[in-house]
């Protein structure tokens, strides 16, 4: 489990909105859901596989 995985957990758990990369393109102020156990994301944009997610920042604002 690396390091970004574990950052995305946390910023689920606390509600913070997230930043990424997804295939060339950028995505911000993300909605994170949940985590499932093929490692997709589910979040109030779409679902995302974590192995094609890039560049993830978690932002201070809570939603």
């Amino acid at each position: 489990m690396n390091i970004e995985y574990k950052f995305l957990q946390k910023a689920i758990n606390d509600k913070n909105y997230i930043s990424f990369s997804y295939e060339n393109k950028s995505y911000k102020n993300i909605k994170p859901l949940k985590l499932d156990n093929e490692n997709r994301l589910y979040s109030d944009k779409g679902v995302f596989e974590f192995e094609k997610i890039k560049k993830l920042v978690v932002l201070r604002e809570k939603f």
